[in-house]
């Protein structure tokens, strides 16, 4: 794994030289408007990166893009990698390591989401207090390299709270909520958002959790966004779409990126 990392990193600095990233940020689905925020952007697509996995979902540009951003010097994924595309979760840790071996000791993840809590309502900001791995795939199986991190990574504190709190004393009345991580990418049915909602879940999606728990593994610092994009099976009669995703997190562009801002600023 360290291998490939290390290709990874001697390639984009060959590409960006002397800069070093503070942050990582991954914009989750239809989240590829923030990019334009970027001060003097550098981008580099996907497909020009060794060992670097491709975005095959709509909504997800396929970017790699490096500048500043609130203050903030960044590394920005315009575009994520799920699971269900057939990645193994280590394909999608990937970027986070490669991140870290740059010099970011923060990542800020964003994704959009159903909510599960019925007093959540499509286009709501949540900031993630905790995980729920119902993905059953863990980027950390297999032989642990002690180079990128420890065999057992405590997880007791999944997203920074120092950092959750500055955000929560800029913005003020923001929700928070438990994420739940699910395989899909078949939408998930009545009864399993019932039997997670009893697990304490507030709101599910189907990335993310690999991200966090990679970061965490190579110590960095995690805070995470979602964007309330529907409500989930059973919790409305709606029928879900993923153009619904999109158009949801377009309607929602200026509270998104304002929260994004804010996260940048206080880190």
């Amino acid at each position: 794994m360290l291998e490939k990392i290390e290709a990874v990193r001697e390639f984009l600095k060959k590409r960006i030289g002397d800069f070093e990233p503070e942050l990582l940020v991954v914009l989750g689905s239809g989240l590829s408007f923030f990019s334009e925020n970027i001060e003097d952007p550098f981008v580099i697509d996907y497909k020009e990166i060794p060992h670097f996995p491709q975005s095959t979902v709509p909504g997800h540009a396929g970017k790699l893009i490096f500048g500043k951003a609130y203050g903030r010097k960044v590394m920005v994924m315009s575009g994520r990698f799920h699971l269900y595309e057939g990645y193994d979760p280590k394909d999608v840790a990937l970027p986070v390591y490669v991140a870290k071996r740059l010099g970011a000791c923060g990542a800020l993840l964003t994704n959009a989401a159903g909510a599960i809590n019925p007093f959540f309502k499509p286009g709501d900001i949540v900031l993630v207090k905790d995980i729920v791995n119902f993905m059953f795939r863990n980027p950390l199986r297999g032989p642990n390299d002690e180079r990128i991190g420890p065999r057992f990574p405590d997880m007791s504190e999944a997203v920074d709270k120092g950092w959750v709190e500055r955000v929560k004393e800029r913005l003020g009345d923001i929700k928070e909520g438990v994420y739940i991580g699910v395989l899909g990418p078949s939408y998930e049915t009545p009864a399993e958002i019932k039997a997670f909602s009893k697990l304490g879940a507030d709101l599910v999606g189907m990335s993310t959790v690999p991200e966090v728990i990679a970061a965490k593994h190579c110590g960095m610092k995690v805070l995470v966004i979602s964007c309330v994009t529907n409500m989930a099976a059973g919790i409305s009669e709606k029928k879900l779409s993923h153009k619904e995703v999109i158009d949801t997190m377009k309607a929602s562009q200026k509270k998104i990126e304002k929260a994004i801002a804010v996260a940048l600023e206080v880190f």
